[in-house]
């Protein structure tokens, strides 16, 4: 029996045979010893442990200790890669050179949501850990899955650095013009999992934008863009995520609190730039974001209903946060907004990185050489 040394996941649990595919466990482990677990079955990161100010350890990402909990789980798509197209397309239907596709509108009201019921979250990839701290996984979505348009063949690459940054880079390249929108969709819980895993409330937040996308009370975009200035969406300067969720707006009662796309302030179109950064002040962890992505689906977690994680954890409303990096929503039917099309002889490519520490600092604290 295999026990990573820190989160007491067992790889034995998460293999089994789905889809005529091998699932597993992979984990990465850096020279400090710090780990960061994933397992094929939709990418799904099933632990980063790292310490808090004390030196305690602790998993801050929520998921679940075996393959039928992660294939079972009330939330999706918790800690799982997105795909083809993150976040929601309204009604599921989108015209790409003048032909009309629809997708299924089944996962969230009357919109498509996050590749659809079997979309990425939930295939079996195949893996190839390269070495201590490098998974390459790999996919080929076939022409007309889920509705969409060629074949995308995509890797992503989960790099664990020495210096606790989780590096996740995807590719994809299509026989066919299609919409592409990756993403991570990891559930962040700074003050580490438990049973309860604490709220969020007192969770410091800087967000590097000064423009938000307001939506209507399906969650599309309403076409607009909306300075953060003078709105609960101002995280200009680092305050707790609970002192506006619940502020009497239009927009987080339209989000049940904070589910909406920041626009990171950019110097250039596709660089590598902080987009982020998170302290628990109880624990003394931080998480700092780093994308080429034009902006980050912030997600306050606010439809948990307390259910069970990995090793005795339970998941209550707004017990984590998200930060997904992607494209504006819904941007086949919003011109204006940066274009996801991709095409033959094209390729995709985004970069994204997580790094964790435990200082307060509101400044960013910049990569190291490896990311």
């Amino acid at each position: 029996m295999e026990i990573s040394s820190l989160s007491g996941l067992k790889r034995e649990d998460f293999q089994s045979t789905i889809q005529g595919k091998q699932t597993d466990l992979f984990t990465l482990v850096n020279k400090q010893g710090h780990e960061v677990s994933i397992t094929n079955y939709g990418g799904a990161l099933v632990a980063i442990m790292v310490p808090d100010k004390n030196g305690r350890f602790g998993n801050v990402i929520q998921g679940h200790d075996s393959i039928q909990g992660v294939v079972e789980s009330p939330e999706p798509f918790l800690s799982t890669l997105i795909g083809r197209y993150g976040n929601r397309i309204c009604k599921g239907k989108f015209q790409l050179d003048g032909v009309a596709y629809q997708l299924p509108a089944i996962n969230n009201g009357p919109n498509h949501l996050h590749g659809g019921p079997t979309g990425f979250h939930a295939r079996v990839w195949d893996a190839e850990q390269k070495d201590a701290k490098t998974l390459v996984l790999h996919y080929l979505s076939a022409d007309g899955e889920e509705g969409y348009p060629g074949n995308l063949d995509v890797t992503v690459t989960y790099r664990w650095t020495d210096a606790d940054e989780l590096i996740i880079e995807y590719s994809a390249t299509t026989d066919k013009a299609t919409i592409v929108n990756l993403t991570s969709h990891g559930f962040f819980s700074l003050a580490g999992i438990a049973n309860p895993t604490p709220d969020i409330m007192d969770l410091q937040c800087y967000i590097n934008a000064d423009f938000f996308v307001p939506i209507d009370d399906t969650s599309i975009p309403t076409g607009e863009v909306i300075a953060v200035k003078g709105t609960p969406f101002d995280f200009t300067k680092m305050h707790a995520v609970g002192d506006m969720i619940d502020a009497d707006d239009e927009q987080t009662r339209n989000g049940a609190g904070y589910d909406h796309s920041f626009l990171v302030n950019k110097a250039e179109f596709g660089e590598l730039s902080y987009a982020a950064k998170i302290y628990e002040p109880h624990s003394g962890r931080s998480m700092e974001v780093y994308t080429t992505e034009p902006a980050v689906q912030v997600y306050t977690d606010n439809w948990a209903t307390g259910y069970p994680g990995q090793c005795g954890s339970t998941f209550p409303r707004r017990s984590a946060i998200c930060f997904e990096a992607q494209h504006a929503p819904d941007t086949p039917n919003q011109t204006h907004f940066p274009t996801c099309i991709l095409r033959p002889g094209e390729k995709y490519y985004q970069k994204t990185v997580y790094k964790f520490g435990t200082d307060s600092n509101q400044a960013a604290s910049g990569l190291s050489a490896e990311a």
